[in-house]
């Protein structure tokens, strides 16, 4: 493999290619710490065309490439096997806007670009870039895209692959597609971006991409509301948005067990109002806020709410989506758990919650249930452990039961097993029980034409 390496380090320069067993480090471990893997080497390519002739060297030499962003990834799906015979493609030194256009509302940006860094670039041009995720500040645009990201405005804005209009791609054989087109209307044929949203890296690595912009809102509510339970947050999103439409942009449900996590792990955290089983956090953007506290008091009042918070701050509001946006670190602070990240029809949420509810407990009694997420779109954070953490390694070895009671009451209503964070490793197989045999065969079929050496992300969605 030194031929490789030499290759790479005269297409990209010695500083680029990583060798190190210390420099590697921090991109052959997940986020979440389940998943470590080897390389042989660390890339980090400037451009398309770097990228294009490290994956041309790759391929020359028969050798497996994974793409990575920020690292971010929740199922392992930037992660490379453990044999060591893989080039990591890191993308973070493509990190440049390329192009703002306010009056088409559009973004032209690289790939290795933070989700917050488009959010500031575009919020400069008077302009808001609404994909909101709690790592927005590490995770990269090139990783949002491959797994078709969601987060909390998906209710308004829809998910990544909705805010998507051009793409350029580095190919599996080294061929540079150029889509970076800010077209909302193109009927000439397949719409080729689609195929590498959400496709994980598995199809080609994704260099560059133009993003839909919208007007920044000129105000904004946020609520913190107690209801009863899922049930009641599920009427009460259709009665909000049935007098707001498209001025409710978020809409978040998240349980005490949830809350009490980010209380006892994030310094400075407080519990804004009455404690109650079940929270919503509400935001309103561009609705007078006058509306939207008559609103909330006619809930109050009808007995649909039990308490409320409306922040009077951009502070207070911060404050409380930060309750929201830190259950994910507090619960990696408490321990390992069992985790899920499932859709159902929104009107069968409710319905999710209480048979996989049942089906744990009687299976697994004292379990604890972790359950957020964004109930505007039907997609829960669904995590499992036992509340002493001496018993979560027993707990863990148990995770196949665990996932087949939670995959197959969301199979039962119609749902998916992967609502936002893709297969990666980690249900890799599981889909196999889910998806046909006919949609898993066009999706190798797809794969095969696209990637016929297999090169591209091996061992992550099929």
């Amino acid at each position: 493999m030194q031929a490789l390496i030499d290759s790479l380090r005269s297409a990209l320069g010695e500083a680029q290619v990583l060798t190190e067993a210390g420099d590697m480090a921090p991109s052959l471990t997940d986020w979440r710490g389940r998943y470590t893997g080897n390389a042989l080497c660390v890339v980090r390519p400037a451009d398309a065309m770097e990228v294009a002739a490290v994956v041309r060297a790759c391929v020359a030499a028969g050798v497996a490439i994974v793409p990575q962003g920020g690292n971010t990834s929740l199922c392992g799906a930037a992660t490379p096997a453990a044999d060591g015979r893989t080039v990591v493609v890191s993308l973070r030194r493509m990190n440049r806007i390329l192009a703002v256009d306010a009056q088409n509302n559009t973004i032209s940006v690289q790939a290795g670009c933070t989700l917050a860094e488009v959010q500031a670039a575009a919020r400069a041009a008077g302009r808001l870039f609404p994909l909101a995720l709690a790592s927005e500040g590490s995770c990269q645009i090139g990783g949002n895209l491959s797994t078709n990201a969601g987060g909390v405005q998906v209710l308004r804005y829809g998910n990544a692959r909705e805010l998507t209009l051009g793409l350029e791609v580095v190919l599996p054989g080294g061929e540079i597609w150029d889509g970076m087109r800010g077209l909302r209307k193109d009927n000439t044929g397949y719409d080729l971006k689609q195929l590498f949203i959400g496709a994980e890296g598995t199809l080609g690595i994704i260099s560059a991409a133009v993003l839909k912009l919208f007007p920044l809102p000129t105000r904004q509510s946020t609520a913190w509301l107690a209801v009863a339970s899922p049930a009641a947050a599920v009427d009460l999103l259709n009665q909000a948005k049935n007098v707001f439409d498209a001025q409710l942009t978020a809409f978040e449900l998240l349980s005490d067990i949830a809350l009490g996590l980010v209380l006892r792990h994030i310094p400075a955290s407080r519990r804004p109002g009455a404690v109650s089983p079940w929270y919503v956090l509400a935001e309103f953007s561009d609705s007078e806020p006058a509306a939207v506290e008559a609103w909330l008091a006619e809930r109050l009042a009808a007995g649909e709410i039990a308490d409320g918070a409306l922040a009077q701050s951009a502070a207070q509001a911060q404050a409380l989506w930060a309750l929201r946006e830190n259950i994910s670190e507090a619960q990696k602070r408490e321990g390992i758990s069992i985790k899920h990240d499932i859709a159902v029809p929104v009107s069968r949420l409710a319905d999710f919650l209480r048979i996989a509810d049942d089906a744990l407990h009687a299976a697994f009694p004292g379990i604890r249930v972790v359950a957020f997420g964004h109930v505007g779109d039907g997609n829960l954070h669904y995590n499992l452990s036992q509340p002493d953490a001496g018993e979560n390694a027993e707990f863990i070895a148990a995770q196949p039961a665990v996932n087949r009671i939670v995959h197959d009451a969301v199979h039962a209503l119609n749902g998916s097993i992967s609502a936002e964070h893709g297969l990666g490793q980690l249900k890799r197989e599981e889909i196999l029980r889910y998806k046909s045999p006919v949609e898993m065969a066009l999706m190798r079929s797809i794969k095969q034409a696209v990637d016929p050496a297999g090169l591209m992300n091996p061992g992550k969605l099929v």
